[in-house]
């Protein structure tokens, strides 16, 4: 069986995208004389994309608990 690691690297990717996200949101904060509906554009993007980033990790999780269950399956039945 392959070696894990101990280090989550796809939760880290997901965790720099939310800092990314972030950070263009406040490079693009509108100016006073913009219209409202631009901060909301702009709230609505940054909410929007820091969700799916969340949902896309959860997803991650449930299927490397699925492949956990299905490799412990797979050894109980080559030693019984």
């Amino acid at each position: 069986m392959a070696e894990r690691s101990k280090v989550d690297w796809k939760g880290i990717g997901y965790l720099f995208s939310i800092a990314g996200v972030l950070l263009l949101g406040a490079r693009s904060l509108p100016k006073p004389n913009d219209p409202k509906w631009f901060w909301w554009a702009l709230a609505g993007g940054v909410v929007t994309s820091i969700v799916g980033f969340a949902l896309r990790y959860l997803a991650h999780l449930k299927q490397r608990r699925e492949i956990r269950r299905t490799e412990a399956k797979a050894d109980g039945k080559k030693t019984a």
